[in-house]
């Protein structure tokens, strides 16, 4: 299987040989993969279930029409994304039992993986810094965080992201790939496919530490910084009701977010270790399906206006009234 997707030895030198890759996926036997299958499929379904659920209850309850739900929702729409890009081609995989996947196919799951992923890290700085305002600077938040400040957060959260994604899928295509072509995962992701070229991937490790460091160090140093200053303001509110509400709408987010910077930080800030390669499955499994699983749960549970807007939509006005 490895020998396939490669071309004349001589074309080496035109550039990349390998036409397409071969992922490996999670497991070898095919009892565990049609187990595999079912597992991931119904993810992928409650995830999606789940984002648009949260989305519809964003919509249809007034109470959640604040700058904190108007980033959730791109947060549904950036989770179901994510998890659209990796999990239904590698059902299809499965069900076809054929692993390739082109070297163009590969090149583009890698660059909007990388560009969701990115607006995600920009966004929860966003609603971090919503949080500062709503607890810290309550009398200034309405005119702080208008509906145009809202878009701006979004379109430079999506500008950055982009940038970074660009940088990287073309800093990719600047390598050799010649052979072998099998990668030990189940999608496209540049620790992986460092090791399978030909050419010096020195550069290209560089610059996913350097431009991952900052993608990941600015968003994360201003998510600290804020939660810092959201922690001295709600120690000093002096109803303990009052502490209990800032401290679980703070909770929920800072949950994401220890979720996602954490399995982040895991894979991208190791480059250069051999022996992680079914852990990286692990904490891909981790980036691409549980945590945008867990969104929905996390921003819902014990929260009684999301849940009030959820039953309406499920169950209808009419009950309620």
């Amino acid at each position: 299987i490895s020998s396939q997707g490669l071309m004349d030895p001589e074309s080496v030198t035109n550039g990349t040989a390998v036409t397409e890759f071969i992922l490996l996926g999670l497991v070898e036997t095919e009892k565990l993969q049609s187990l595999v299958f079912v597992l991931f499929l119904f993810a992928y379904l409650l995830t999606v279930g789940g984002n648009l659920s949260i989305l519809a209850a964003i919509f249809v309850e007034p109470k959640l029409h604040t700058p904190m739900y108007f980033f959730l929702g791109n947060l549904s729409v950036l989770d179901v994304g994510c998890i659209t890009v990796t999990v239904p081609a590698m059902l299809g995989r499965l069900l076809s039992h054929k692993r390739a996947i082109s070297y163009d196919a590969c090149l583009s799951q890698l660059f909007f993986f990388y560009l969701l992923a990115g607006v995600d890290c920009f966004l929860l700085t966003a609603m971090a810094y919503d949080r500062f305002l709503a607890i810290c600077r309550p009398l200034t938040y309405s005119a702080r965080m208008s509906h145009s400040v809202q878009w701006i957060l979004v379109a430079v959260s999506w500008a950055c992201a982009l940038t970074n994604a660009l940088i990287h899928t073309i800093a990719l295509t600047t390598l050799n790939f010649c052979g072998p072509n099998e990668v030990n995962h189940f999608y496209c992701d540049l620790p992986q496919l460092f090791p399978l070229s030909c050419s010096s991937t020195q550069l290209n490790e560089l610059l996913l530490f350097a431009v991952g460091f900052i993608m990941a160090g600015t968003p994360l140093t201003l998510i600290v910084t804020s939660y810092v200053h959201v922690a001295a303001a709600v120690l000093r509110i002096r109803s303990v009701e009052g502490r209990k509400k800032a401290f679980f709408t703070c909770g929920s987010h800072l949950t994401v977010v220890c979720l996602f910077y954490g399995t982040g930080i895991f894979n991208y800030m190791r480059l250069g270790t051999e022996e992680a390669s079914d852990k990286d499955k692990g904490v891909g499994i981790f980036n691409t399906v549980i945590n945008p699983m867990l969104n929905p749960l996390i921003y819902s549970l014990r929260n009684p206006d999301v849940q009030g807007a959820l039953w309406r939509v499920f169950v209808g006005r009419r009950l309620l009234t």
